[in-house]
Order: structure tokens, then C-alpha cells, then sequence
């Protein structure tokens, strides 16, 4: 397929003013068909997945919530790293920038990697490198070596999302691949959880303290990596691995970017603008709160370590549900209301200090995490088949560029909001993180709901991806139901459609029943 016969987008005031006159009335939630009632329940879905698939399933989600253990370890011991390399707080949490800041050059890297060699062998070798780091973030003795360790961790971190997403969706069944996504978005919320549970039991009772933490950290993926060491290629990637075109996995992967550039920059546009709201609120949300617990509210061990586990049962649970109620109300409304309702938590998230703190994280992570749920599907669906990875993998990573000051930001801020004792004096190191976080996160939200209610939606695009001959009974029904008409109010067309006949002014998905993801794409 010739990836320059993809429309451009029409940017004619006649279609500018139609979709936006249509932001409202299209958030109606959509008449389920009986193919949809079928996939409200997900168990039957899940019984489709054969031995080996529930494998790749579980090493590709064992790596990525170690993925998160490893970055949220110094979040939960700021504090005591600062302490011990004589700098600030708000020194520390640049460890936390440097790590999201070079993500996207390990997504490039290991993309391309895991494209031409396999999924298998850089899943390996990204986990070789978090035992490395990790083992020496426990050594370092200084603040500069503290950053360079970081740094370098942080391009491995943004190396494993791709390869372990595909490891665990890419044979997955259709009917299970919505559930199966948002599980393993999940992931991140997990590795979160037994951070803090570990933290309290290691790095709380260890005479080596917070080091011990990150040399704890560097075992598992040991495991990890045997548990993968035992596992062949995917299906799916032996299978394009043959049918591979000969002029070479980087050139076709530069290609799609550019493609993506010339023919969807607006799309790609507003993703990395979605990605950004999205990051901002899970960083925002999450990086500082425990440094907040610790320093501002003076929590004891045990209450950091429930109010924390706390606020990690409500991502985890928010995700599942909220992620699956949006194929009743759809994808934009299931974010909108999250969002509403998110921001609704912020007063008792932030200022409560008493038992009810920990209904209000509980909450807060429910609403905000659950709105995370419904990305991994959302973007699929918004994204055209044929440059589908190269476009979620860069919006996504630069989406998370755009954040990484997040933490370090409100750290920032938080010193001119300075606490004072009983006597009227200032209290050295303690600020109303509280009062910045509770703002932060309301501008986030609404920022988040802005971009959201203006963006488009082509629900279950992603269905009807997959090759002809291979899909799925209810596939075939959301086909036929949709040859003929509109999602929403975007319409379903085939390339050789023309640009007016769509009511938005972004690019068309189209509707192909083949698979065209790029050989070299950031899957």
C-alpha cells in the first residue's frame, strides 16, 4: 500500500465549523449493536487466549510493572536520597525529569530493534540494563553520578513500553485485545503498589536504606528475563518478519514518520496534545504525593505506606472499570466524566490529613487512572492502520517529553509556599505541596477536558484492522453495520474517498482489512 495516497487533512471553514458544531452532540452514547453486547462481557473473550498468548501476556506485563517499580523508586525515598547526597528535594526529582525527558530516545532505539531482530533479545537486553542501573543508582556517591545513572535510565525505560506492548497484544485475539490493553495499562499501577510496599519493608528497616530499595529492584527482572529466555518470537512477528519488503526495517520506519508528517500532522498534532494532558495528570498526581506525605503531612512509615497502597488500588481498579465502560459510552464522554468527577477529588486528595485522606486518593487515582484506561484503545482507534505504531509510539513519547518537568515544577513552586510551626517561623524544607499539587491538578483536568471535547472519536476503528479472512464474528457485524455509516459523526472510508466527504477536518481512518502496521514502527 502506498502510504502518500492517505487524504490530507480538510482544513475549509465549512468543515472546521461543521465539527465543531459538533463536539457536543456527538458524545451521545452510541446504540451497543449485539456484536458489542457480546463484548461487554469479558470472559468469554478471555477464554480465546491459548497457553502460549496468556504467556506473552504475563512476561510482557511482568516487565512493564517493574518498568514502573524501577521509576517510582525514587519518588518514594526523595527524602532520604536527598538526605544522603546533601541536595534538596527538588535536586532529586530532576532524576525524575532526566527519565521522562530521554524516553523517546530509547523508544526510537529498541522500536527499531525489536522491529529488526525481534520482540524477544532487546526485551532481554532492556531488562539486562535495568539490573545494571539499578544496581548502580544503589552505589552512587554523588549528586552528578546520582543523574548520569538516571539519565541513562530513562532511555531504557522509554525502550521496553513498545516491545513489551506488542509482545502481549500483537497475537492476542480481537475480541480480547480491548480487555487484555487495559491490563496491561495497568501494569504501571501495580509496579506503583509494590514500590511502596517494598519501600516500607526494605528501604524503612534496612541499615542501608533507600540503596537497598534499588538494589531490591534489580532482581526481579533477572527472573524476567529468564521467564522470557523460555519463550519464542510472537506469531505475529515471524509472520511479518517474512513477509518483510527488502529495502530494510529503518528506511520503512522513517518513511511512516515522515508519512505521518506530511499527511497527518494534524492528528499527530492533537495526539501529542492529548498524550501531554494525560501525562501531566499521572505525573502530576503521583510523582511528588509521596514526597508531600513525608515531608508536609510528617506521615509515619505505616501511613505512608497505606495511604500510598491505598492510592494504588484506586488506579488499578479505576483502570479496569472505567477503561470497559467505555465501550457502552464511548471513548471522549468516559474521559469527559472521568475527568469531572476527578476534579471533584482534588479538595479531600490534597487537604484532608485525617482517616478520610485515604478515600481521597483512593478516588482521585480512581478517576484519574481510569480515564488512563480508555488511552490505550482511544489512540488505536484514531490512528490510520498503515502508520498506526509510528503514530501512537512518537505522540506518545513526546507527550511525555512535554511533561517531564511536571514534578520538578511543582517542586519549584511549592518553595515559595514555605510552612510555618506553631511560634509563627518558618519550618526549613517544608512546603504546602498540597496547595501547588491541588491547583496543578485542576489545571490539568480542565486542560485535559478541553482537549478531549474538541478531539474526535472513531470508535471501534480498531476492530476492523485486522486481515479479511480473520475476523472475528463480531468484527464482521461492526463492518457490515458500518460500511454504510457514520462513528459518530466522523465518517468510516475507504482510501479512495475524497477529503470533503468527511465532517472532520482530521484525517479519515481508514478502513482496511489488512495488516499494515510499519515493520519498523514503535509498536
Amino acid at each position: 500500500m502506498d502510504l502518500d495516497n492517505y487524504p490530507p487533512p480538510d482544513l475549509s471553514w465549512s468543515n472546521i465549523k461543521h465539527y465543531l458544531g459538533t463536539r457536543i452532540s456527538t458524545l451521545k452514547p452510541p446504540k451497543l449493536t449485539e456484536a458489542e453486547k457480546k463484548h461487554m462481557n469479558p470472559i468469554p473473550a478471555l477464554r480465546l487466549l491459548n497457553k502460549k498468548q496468556w504467556l506473552f501476556v504475563g512476561v510482557a506485563l511482568a516487565g512493564w510493572t517493574w518498568d514502573a517499580f524501577d521509576f517510582f523508586s525514587v519518588g518514594v525515598v526523595a527524602t532520604q536520597i536527598a538526605e544522603d547526597l546533601n541536595v534538596t528535594v527538588k535536586d532529586v526529582t530532576w532524576g525524575i525529569t532526566l527519565v521522562l525527558m530521554l524516553r523517546a530516545v530509547g523508544a526510537v532505539l529498541f522500536g527499531v530493534a525489536s522491529d529488526r531482530y525481534g520482540r524477544k533479545w532487546p526485551f532481554i537486553f532492556n531488562n539486562f540494563l535495568f539490573v545494571v542501573l539499578e544496581l548502580g543508582t544503589g552505589f552512587v556517591q554523588t549528586y552528578q553520578q546520582f543523574l548520569g545513572v538516571r539519565a541513562l535510565f530513562g532511555i531504557a525505560m522509554g525502550g521496553l513500553y513498545g516491545n513489551a506492548a506488542a509482545t502481549a497484544l500483537e497475537d492476542c485475539p480481537p475480541e480480547a485485545r480491548g480487555f487484555i490493553s487495559g491490563l496491561f495499562q495497568k501494569g504501571y499501577g501495580v509496579g506503583y503498589l509494590l514500590c511502596v510496599v517494598f519501600a516500607r519493608a526494605i528501604a524503612d528497616t534496612s541499615p542501608y536504606g533507600w540503596r537497598a530499595l534499588f538494589w531490591f529492584g534489580a532482581c526481579p527482572p533477572v527472573l524476567i528475563m529468564i521467564f522470557r529466555f523460555f519463550l519464542p518470537e510472537t506469531d505475529t512477528y515471524i509472520q511479518s518478519k517474512k513477509n518483510a519488503e527488502a529495502e530494510g526495517v529503518e528506511k520503512q520506519f522513517w518513511q511512516g514518520v515522515k508519512t505521518t508528517f506530511k499527511s497527518y500532522w494534524l492528528m499527530f498534532f492533537y495526539l501529542v496534545l492529548f498524550m501531554t494532558g494525560f501525562n501531566f495528570l499521572s505525573h502530576g498526581s503521583q510523582d511528588l504525593y509521596p514526597t508531600m506525605l513525608r515531608a508536609q503531612l510528617g506521615f509515619d512509615k505505616d501511613q505512608f505506606t497505606i495511604t500510598n497502597s491505598v492510592a494504588s488500588l484506586g488506579s488499578i481498579f479505576g483502570g479496569m472499570v472505567i477503561g470497559h465502560a467505555s465501550f457502552i459510552l464511548g471513548r471522549r464522554l468516559t474521559i469527559l466524566l472521568a475527568c469531572i468527577l476527578g476534579a471533584a477529588c482534588i479538595y479531600p486528595w490534597a487537604f484532608v490529613t485525617g482517616p478520610g485522606i485515604n478515600a481521597g486518593v483512593f478516588f482521585l487515582q480512581f478517576f484519574a487512572q481510569g480515564a488512563w484506561g480508555v488511552v490505550p484503545i482511544h489512540l488505536t482507534e484514531l490512528s490510520p492502520p498503515a502508520l498506526r505504531s509510528s503514530m501512537i509510539g512518537i505522540a506518545y513519547q513526546l507527550g511525555n517529553l512535554a511533561s517531564s518537568g511536571s514534578s520538578t515544577i511543582q517542586a519549584t513552586i511549592g518553595t515559595q509556599f514555605p510552612l510555618r510551626d506553631e511560634n509563627g517561623k518558618i519550618r526549613p524544607g517544608v512546603y504546602n505541596y498540597s496547595l501547588v499539587m491541588a491547583i496543578f491538578i485542576a489545571c490539568v483536568f480542565v486542560f485535559l477536558f478541553v482537549v478531549t471535547l474538541l478531539g474526535p472519536e472513531r470508535r471501534h476503528a480498531e476492530m476492523i484492522a485486522g486481515g479479511a479472512g480473520h475476523r472475528s464474528e463480531s468484527d464482521e457485524k461492526i463492518y457490515d453495520e458500518e460500511k454504510g455509516a457514520a462513528v459518530n459523526v466522523e465518517q468510516v472510508e475507504s482510501p479512495a474517498s475524497t477529503p470533503e466527504r468527511s465532517a472532520s477536518p482530521l484525517p479519515t481512518t481508514e478502513v482496511n482489512h489488512t495488516s499494515e502496521t510499519l515493520p519498523g514502527s514503535q509498536k
